[in-house]
């Protein structure tokens, strides 16, 4: 479902007067709140996805670092973890299942959680994913509004995994692109999250389904201000701008496309379509942070000394410009 429909439902439920939910559903924050007391609230998330490779111990292991990143893009960590499993067991044996399962354990316990359990269905195609519980101060987790005026934007992981996924499947991606994206978003967000606590952030989300646009837009909408990215900034998987120039594209892109053209200005495009690129659909991207400029040259340095080495600013954040939410420069 896109963003406005899922907006439009959300808005016809009965809106919750719990003063102790501090983040829900009213919202298009990554993951809900819950105050339990002064020290502590607890944090909510749920996340499945189809497998993007065949591999299944891979494909938990993908699965596993998208769902709990969302704890981790809240300023939180994460808990507990539920396997949320959908297989054909008539197609395929139970082998496949314990590689996905000892994936996604892999993950989970490098994020320094615990796997409590889960839920698995039949299902015609294999779907996994995790509903976690994670922890963060109640005065200190992080929103995907608040960026103020001022702000820089900085960017963790690289973006062009799905047309990179895409082009896979028909042989024109080359191995080493491949494990270089694999790497990439098999890579938690964690030790960034780590980082970023360190410093003043006003805003946060990680890019995920809705592609770097969709994601930034939310922030700026959120934020009632102008988030303005800089389109020779944004760091790029390799191969992904090639398979643009060669016509691949996803399912996801028509779609994200539409959901950011009425509030977006383009004062500088990528050639032919590679300007798709940034309407990409990304599975476990990167961590999206907006914090105050003269902290910038500080928080680059201790991402790439603790070894988030393509973290780079990409952007900022000005006073809102008529009605443009999103301006690429």
């Amino acid at each position: 479902m896109s963003p406005v429909g899922l907006g439009k439902l959300l808005a016809g439920l009965p809106r919750n007067v719990d003063p102790n939910l501090l983040v829900g559903y009213e919202t298009s924050d990554d993951a809900a709140v819950y105050k339990i007391d002064a020290e502590t609230a607890i944090i909510t998330t749920a996340d499945i996805i189809t497998p993007p490779v065949d591999d299944p111990y891979i494909f938990g292991q993908i699965g596993a670092a998208n769902s709990m990143s969302d704890v981790f893009a809240m300023g939180g960590r994460p808990l507990t973890c539920l396997n949320l499993i959908g297989f054909p067991t008539k197609e395929l044996g139970p082998e496949v299942l314990e590689a996905l399962v000892e994936g996604a354990l892999s993950k989970i316990t490098e994020a320094g959680a615990v796997l409590a359990g889960g839920h698995t269905t039949e299902d015609e195609e294999p779907k996994f994913g995790l509903a976690v519980t994670g922890i963060v101060h109640p005065d200190k987790f992080w929103r995907n509004a608040g960026a103020k005026p001022g702000d820089v934007l900085i960017l963790t992981k690289p973006i062009g995994s799905g047309v990179l996924f895409n082009a896979s499947l028909k042989n024109q991606v080359s191995q080493e692109a491949m494990a270089a994206c694999i790497a990439t978003i098999t890579t938690l967000n964690n030790t960034a999250a780590e980082v970023f606590e360190n410093y003043d952030v006003h805003a946060a989300t990680d890019v995920t389904g809705f592609g770097l646009a969709g994601h930034a837009l939310e922030m700026a909408r959120g934020s009632e201000a102008t988030v303005e990215i800089f389109v020779d900034e944004v760091p790029i998987l390799d191969e992904s701008l090639e398979m643009y120039d060669k016509g691949v594209t996803t399912g996801s892109n028509a779609n994200n496309c539409a959901q950011i053209e009425a509030d977006t200005r383009f004062d500088r495009t990528l050639p032919g379509k590679r300007g798709e690129i940034f309407v990409d659909p990304q599975t476990s991207g990167g961590l999206l942070v907006a914090l105050p400029e003269e902290q910038e040259a500080k928080a680059l340095t201790a991402l790439h000394d603790a070894g988030v080495a393509a973290a780079r600013t990409i952007g900022r954040v000005t006073a809102l410009r008529q009605s443009d939410y999103l301006v690429f420069s």
